[in-house]
């Protein structure tokens, strides 16, 4: 054996290419067969999902108001902004998911473990959510519930509670490191358990407000509004660029950016999913990127990719150009086209 032949044996291609930037051009954890497709398939009701999901629904309609104070209501405030924005946007998103910056392994942990507090999923079960529909919608045609493409109520209902099953499926093929950490294997198994430790703090402090809008509402409404704001972005609302080949397009929803901590600027990252920074353009909110600055400034975060940083990307079509600046992937920051 050669000297090079134990290196190439512990190399890692999936974290190899997302050190790359490859998730520019193609989801690197999705692996095709011969037979893989992303429109056959059939959508089945998911009766874990939809039990979590309903059960945290029905207690904040029903108790939420019996148990309104403004203390409580702060404490949702609070607590679902940290965990979007550390946990959702920045641990899962821009980090696990797409390495779109560095960071200490317990500053990753951290952020990871927010985002398991919104309730969607654990790690795996988001790097599985997120690569799937990327792997479809780039292909000329997927299964509408991987595009958001049935109506309004349907897709609620879909995405909510039931699960699609693909006929051919590809095979996920997760980084090595990640999908042999500990803890994160912990988060997996636990994920909805992962409520409980606050849920008895919240009730210890501020009693049944705090327990319903601390743990059940702040569930329900980021649960939901990542359904809501999913719908609209692949949907409808203004967008600068198109991914020539992809049959889904991505669409920008200023509305609600900041809500979302910069998740709604959705063309914008089907422009460019390897970026950190989801704002483009001046006036979009992008909270989870002042965040990132502040995290750089303090020596947590370093190899931040933004556009001007990513490999040139062929399949980009500026749908305007209005002299904005210009980036390695190829095209400037553009005017809008606005779907009809």
């Amino acid at each position: 054996m050669t000297e090079a032949e134990p290196n190439a044996m512990l190399a890692d291609p999936v974290d190899d290419a997302l050190q790359r930037a490859e998730g520019t051009f193609r989801s690197v954890r999705m692996i095709d067969g011969a037979a893989t497709s992303a429109t056959e398939g059939a959508v089945r009701w998911k009766p874990v999902k939809s039990i979590w999901i309903g059960s945290m629904t029905l207690a904040t309609l029903i108790l939420g108001p019996l148990f309104f104070t403004w203390g409580a209501f702060a404490l949702f405030i609070g607590t679902t902004a940290v965990t979007i924005c550390l946990g959702h946007s920045l641990g899962m998103h821009r980090r696990l998911i797409h390495r779109s910056f560095d960071c200490p392994a317990w500053v990753e942990r951290m952020l990871v473990y927010c985002g398991t507090l919104v309730g969607l999923a654990g790690p795996f079960g988001m790097i599985r959510q997120h690569d799937i529909r990327d792997w479809a919608q780039r292909k000329p045609a997927c299964h509408p519930y991987l595009s958001h493409g049935s109506s309004f109520l349907r897709d609620g209902f879909w995405q909510l509670h039931c699960d699609l099953v693909l006929r051919h499926p590809p095979v996920l093929q997760v980084e090595r490191h990640v999908a042999e950490d500990r803890f994160y294997r912990f988060l997996e198994r636990t994920f909805m358990a992962q409520q409980l430790p606050w849920a008895v703090a919240f009730f210890a402090i501020g009693g049944m407000p705090w327990l319903v809008w601390g743990v059940a509402a702040r569930v329900t409404f980021s649960v939901t509004g990542h359904w809501l704001v999913g719908w609209f972005a692949h949907n409808r609302g203004r967008r600068t660029y198109a991914v020539a080949g992809a049959g889904v397009q991505g669409y920008n929803v200023p509305w609600c950016g900041l809500v979302t901590m910069g998740e709604a600027y959705h063309n914008n990252h089907h422009a460019f999913p390897a970026s950190a920074r989801l704002s483009l353009r001046s006036g979009e909110t992008d909270p989870g990127w002042w965040v990132l600055l502040l995290l750089r400034r303090l020596g947590l975060a370093w190899n931040i990719r933004t556009p001007e940083t990513l490999p040139f990307r062929d399949a980009l079509v500026p749908l305007r150009d209005d002299g904005g600046v210009r980036s390695k992937a190829g095209a400037g920051v553009p005017g809008t086209a606005v779907r009809p």
